[in-house]
């Protein structure tokens, strides 16, 4: 959820359960790492290698299986596919 803030000084904020499962992951993760939820690891499993992470509580969700993001497993022509231009940037 977002909404704007103010009358005066007006601030954009967004808020709720996306919000808290992302921080969640963002504070279970390591460095220079990124962690996704199995059922996005679901989507992309063909693509990236990962490594499964283990079990994370997520307030409002329960226990979640995560997993960290490797590396890109296909060829270039499933790049295009995918939307990854060389310089690594979504179409």
């Amino acid at each position: 959820m977002g909404g704007v803030a103010g009358t005066k000084k007006f601030v954009y904020d967004i808020w709720g359960d996306t919000v808290n499962f992302a921080s969640r992951r963002e504070t279970m993760s390591e460095i220079g790492r990124v962690k996704i939820s199995e059922s996005t690891y679901q989507l992309v499993k063909d693509h990236f290698d990962c490594t499964p992470h283990g079990e994370i509580y997520v307030k409002n969700r329960g226990m979640m299986r995560m997993h960290f993001v490797n590396h890109l497993t296909t060829s270039k022509t499933d790049d295009i596919e995918l939307g990854i231009l060389d310089s690594g940037k979504k179409v």
